[in-house]
Order: C-alpha cells, then structure tokens, then sequence
C-alpha cells in the first residue's frame, strides 16, 4: 500500500476515534445529568460521574483519555476566559489583598501543616513540602463555575475565593520549577530566577496590552462588521494568550483569564461573552468527565479506608486554612468559614502536580492513586458543600463560643458605632447602589449609617468623614450597633443572595417595624425575602425590563401617564401586574408621519379626572403650563386644533406641543391635580 494511503487511514482512524469518543461522552453525560436534575444534584457531580463510569477504569467505554485531556483543557481556557471578562483590572485591584495576602496565608499554612505532620510521621522533609503543595491547591475551574452560577463571584466570601485562586494559579510557576529541589536534584538558583522573572515579565506585556493593543485591534474587526471575523480574533486573543504563558511556565488557566482581563477592557467584553458561551459550556462538560475518568473505581473500593481517611484529612486541612487566611487579612468570620468550605477541594492543577512528583519519585504509585480517588471525591462533593456553606458558616458565627471572635476589632476599625442615632437609614452594601443612595440622603439631610465589609473601603469613606462602619450585617450585634431599633429604614444593597435572606431574617427579628428595602439580582428571589420579612424587593433583571418597555412605549408616544400608572401598578403588586397588564389598544399618533417635526407629548383623561367635562378655555392649559394642544383622540376619532371650548370627556386622549421643560410641567400638573381631586 502507498505511503500516501496509509496515512490517510491513519489519520481517518484517529478521526473515529475521537468522533467515538465525544458520541459516548455527550450521550452518557446527556443520560445521567438528566436522572440527576431530578433529583435536583448538580450537573458537576454528573459529569464527574459520567467519567467514572464511562473511563477506563469503569466500563471502559473510553480507554485512551488523551485526547479527552486536550479537549477539556479547552473547556478550562474558555471557562477562565470568560470569569476574566466579567472582571476588569480594577475590580482585581480592588481584592489585590485577598489575592497576595489571602492567597499567600492560605498556601503557606496548608504547606506548613504538611510538614510538620510529615515530621510527627517521619517522612522526608522534601515529600512533605510536596503534599502540602499538592493539597495546598484547590479547583478554580469548579469553584468559579459556581461562584458564577450562584452571582456570588462579587460577594464578600466570592472575592476571597477567586482572590486566593489567582495566587494559587501564579504559584504554579515555583511549584513546578520546586520539584527537582524537593527531590534532591541540582537546580541553579539563577535558572529558577529567570524564569520567575520572564513569567513576570509576560503578565506585565498582556496587561500592557490590554490598555494598547487590544483595544484598537478589536475597534479595526468590529468595523470590517463581520461576526466571523469577530468570533475567530476573540477565540485567537483567548488561545494565543494562554498558549503564550504555558510556554513561560505559567498555566493555561491563568493566560486565559488574563487574556479575558484583556477583552474586559474594552466596549466589546459583552459581545465577546455572549459569542463565546456556546463553545464554553459544551467543552467545560468534557473537563469534568475527563476528572472523572481519573478515578480507579475498584482500587478505591479496595482501598476505601486509606480513601477515605485522606479526605477526611483533606477537607479537614483545608477548610481550617481557607478559613484563617481571610481571618487573618480581616476577613468577617461567616465570609471566612464560607470560603473555607468552598476551597476545601483539591485542584485541577494537582493532578499534573503529582504526575510530575510521582516521575521524580517524590511519591509512590500506591500514594498517587489515593490522592486521585480522594481527590475525584473531593470535587464531586464541592457543589453539596457550597450549597450548605451559607447555613454552615450562620450557624458557627452564631455560636456563643465564636461570637467573641466575631466581635474582635479589626484592622478596618469595627468600632466608633455611633452611640446616638434615631428615624435613620442603614444602608448594607457600599457599591453604586450605596453611593447613590448616600448621596441623595446626604442632600436631602437624612440621618443614614454605612455597613459595610470591604475595610480598604471603610477606611478611605472614613476619612471622607462618611459615617460607614466595619462589620457583617448577618450579626445581630453589630445590627444593634447601628442601633436598629431605632431606624426607620434598612437598605440591603448586596451581591450575595444567602447573606441577603439571612440579614432581612435577623432585621426583622430585631426591628419588626423597620421598613426594609432589598436588591436583588433576579425576580425568582422576590418571595422569599417577602416571606422572610422584606417589605419592598427590587429585583434588577426586573427594574431593567421596566425600563425597556417604558422607553418602546414613550417612542410610540403612549400617554406618560399611561405608562407611569403601568409602573407603578407592576411595583406595587411584587411585579405580578405585569401578567394581566391593561393597555390601551392603540398608540397616541404615529408621530413619523403626522408632525415629525416636533416634539410632542399627551395625556390620558381618566374617569375621576378634573379635566373630565371641563373645555379648554377653562382650563387655561397654554397659560398655566406653556403647552399648545395641538389634538384629541376620541375613540378612534382624532380631532386636530380644537376649539377652546372643546370639552374633554374620560378616556380623551389630549396630545400637546412645546418645550420638553413645559410638557413636563404640564403632565405633572394634570397628573398632580388629578391626584388632589381624588385624594
């Protein structure tokens, strides 16, 4: 057979083969995320599963893993490509000491604990310090997928987690290039030197680029208007980036979030996530079942004691040091036992960690295959653990032994509570929503307090002399700091849905006739926090659609009125109203082809309006407002120029002309008087 044929049928086996390969992965996945969504598990655990069972140490339906392996890397770039758009180098500025600090307690203490426990036992120093690097590491790919999932990526306990996970990702470098020294090889001082210094050195080149390059580069696509176009220079920025700094020793993971950094930058971040979703969410399914396929079922049921025992011991470790770490950069207790809980799996990147160990004899094969399985359980069991986190860290914090520690005064500055503070607004949460708030209350001359848990904010707000304090507004000491008892109104205006139910909960215990007022993310939220004592629940993705259709309906020169009592109505009955909305069954006018040239506006007669039975003379509407009308719609009738004795009837709909500052004079003035007649 020609050379020519033989690698044709090479290269179309190996086609098969991975065609096969992803037939069996999607369809077992398909199968067992289904029967799991009944039973309400996550699709995580499904596809951890699917990989058990499917891998070759299940059924074997899928023996060689490679290239399974390369296509999940893909789902880890994408993954982390799309995390990094949604942050901005200012918000990573912003929990630059959740990553130094927080990260560098957090490795340093788990690293720590390993070797001394490797002393007790006494293993060699050098393979201690290399199960405390193994163990030290935990999942960005699935704990940020959660955070995601949850919006909680910017809560309190969120910003933690994706902090320490940054170092953990910069810390690969060391680690990698550690291992030789561990195992007593002779490595130059310099060489290490020198490539922590060219890793430097491209992290700085790819943020310099995202204020330079690509900026400018993205504008130039955008204008050839070719979604193509736009989608495969995305996909080459995302790729390139990672490839760029797994060839300097950094991970994949990390160049793919500094590259979506990058694209964060710029007006196109949007699109770009929106574009990228669909290949994210297919390929990130083939890293979890390729996690999966780690695991040797019948070595772990042999071995379960040892698997078990590690753990325990794993989580253990973990959670004690994924909780002091935040304590100690001031971090409030509850959020420092919810991101303990949350880092307490074992990391992706640990896998190739003991690979590279296991070939420097740095552990044995028994050794290596307890920490897959332990470490397989460990991820499967994340999803469940995040999911009981909030209850877990409530019910510590609550406890009478911890609540001493939850009152030590901080770096941040607990302290100097207001001791007199009487019919004022507490405010949770210092973000825009905050701010605005305060600045509308400070012109207005209400007596407000700040509650707030990122202490770099505190102090800079404080020394603006805002009155704005350190502290958790799930405790309800630190609610009787702020003395609300006495207020009038308590403004929740965080990023975290668990903390959000709890504070509402302990407010209305404390205060049962305080008014409380919650933001929220999403309309599926309102309930609950009605149920648990929130008298007014402002759901974002639900105040944006107002406003949408608010907008539609004024450029098709719906009544103002008409539009605002429809606001209105939907606000006041939890945005049910919307439902069974009575709208009128035609526009005003259509304004491009009767008077285009102008600006107009109307208003709706209603039945107990004064307008009603009145003429135009009497009501001497150009003179007291400044507007002309110009037409009135009866029906279907549309009378133009009316006379002033024209007398205006209930369900008239008067169009007028003039200036914007008139017109708005006017609608509030029917509107005004029309509130007065009733009242």
């Amino acid at each position: 057979m020609p050379m020519s044929g033989v690698i044709c049928d090479t290269i179309t086996g190996m086609e098969y083969t991975v065609l096969k390969s992803l037939v069996v992965i999607f369809g077992a996945s398909a199968f067992v995320v289904f029967i799991l969504q009944r039973l309400k598990v996550p699709s995580i655990v499904g596809f951890l599963i699917s990989g058990v069972i499917i891998g070759p140490h299940g059924i074997g339906l899928i023996r060689d893993t490679h290239a399974v392996e390369v296509m999940a890397e893909v789902g880890v770039i994408l993954l982390l490509f799309t995390i990094g758009i949604e942050f901005s180098l200012a918000r990573l500025a912003r929990i630059r000491k959740s990553v130094i600090a927080g990260g560098g307690l957090q490795m340093a203490l788990t690293t720590a604990f390993m070797a001394a426990a490797g002393a007790l036992v006494a293993v060699k120093p050098g393979d201690a310090l290399f199960f405390g690097f193994l163990i030290a590491l935990s999942s960005t790919a699935i704990v940020l997928k959660l955070l995601a999932e949850k919006g909680e990526t910017d809560s309190p306990h969120g910003r933690v987690m994706v902090g320490i996970l940054i170092f953990q990702d910069l810390c690969i470098v060391p680690l990698m290039l550690l291992i030789p020294v561990l195992s007593g090889g002779n490595v130059m001082a310099t060489d290490i030197a020198m490539k922590m210094g060219m890793a430097v050195l491209i992290i700085s080149v790819v943020l310099v680029s995202a204020r330079w390059l690509v900026p400018g580069l993205l504008h130039q696509v955008v204008h050839t208007r070719s979604r193509e176009l736009f989608i495969i220079t995305i996909i080459m920025l995302c790729m390139g980036t990672a490839l760029l700094t797994a060839r300097f020793g950094l991970s994949l993971a990390l160049g793919a979030f500094l590259a979506g950094l990058v694209i964060s930058e710029s007006e196109y971040a949007h699109q770009a996530t929106t574009d990228i979703l669909p290949f994210k969410d297919s390929f990130i399914g083939l890293f979890f079942v390729s996690v999966g396929m780690l695991m040797d079922i019948g070595y772990t049921a042999a071995n379960w004691q040892k698997v078990t025992a590690a753990v325990a011991a794993s989580f253990t470790l973990k959670i004690i040091t994924g909780t002091a770490a935040p304590l100690l950069i001031g971090t409030p207790l509850r959020a420092s036992i919810h991101a303990g809980l949350g880092l307490a799996q074992t990391g992706e990147f640990s896998f190739v960690l003991a690979e590279a160990g296991r070939a420097s004899a740095l552990i044995s094969n028994d050794l290596y295959q307890v920490f897959l399985s332990s470490s397989v359980l460990t991820m499967t069991a994340t999803p469940f653990v995040l999911k009981a986190a909030p209850s877990l860290s409530a019910w510590v914090t609550a406890r009478r032994l911890l609540k001493k520690m939850n009152r030590m005064p901080r770096r941040a500055g607990s302290a100097g509570f207001s001791r007199k503070k009487q019919d004022h607004v507490i405010i949770i949460g210092f973000g825009l929503n905050g701010r605005n708030l305060v600045k509308v209350l400070k012109e207005s001359e209400i007596p407000y307090a700040v509650l707030e848990m990122n202490s770099d904010t505190v102090q800079e707000m404080k020394k603006k002399g805002e009155p704005i304090y350190y502290g958790d507004g799930t405790s309800p000491e630190i609610l009787e700091k702020l003395h609300i008892r006495n207020a009038r109104l308590l403004v929740v205006a965080i990023s975290d849905p668990a903390s959000t139910r709890r504070i509402v909960s302990v407010a209305r215990h404390e205060n049962p006739d305080i008014h409380i007022i919650v933001r929220t993310r999403y309309l599926a939220e309102v309930e609950d926090l009605v149920a648990l004592g929130a008298d007014e629940v402002i759901p974002e993705e639900f105040e944006t659609s107002i406003e949408i259709f608010a907008r539609v309906l004024d450029r098709y020169h719906f009544p103002r009125n008409v539009i605002m009592d429809m606001v209105e109505r939907i606000r006041s009955n939890s945005y049910t109203a919307l439902r069974s909305i009575d709208l009128p069954k035609h526009r005003l006018f259509v304004q491009d082809t009767l008077v285009p040239e102008i600006e107009m506006d109307g208003i709706k007669v209603q039945e107990s309006s004064p307008l009603a039975g009145r003429s135009i003379a009497e009501l001497g509407i150009r003179k007291k407002t400044g507007v002309t009308v110009i037409a009135v719609r009866r029906g279907e009738a549309v009378i133009p120029n009316p006379d002033p004795d024209f007398r205006l009837q209930a369900g008239d709909i008067v169009l007028f002309t003039g200036s914007m500052k008139n017109m708005d004079r006017a609608t509030a003035n029917f509107a005004g008087r029309s509130k007065t007649h009733e009242g």
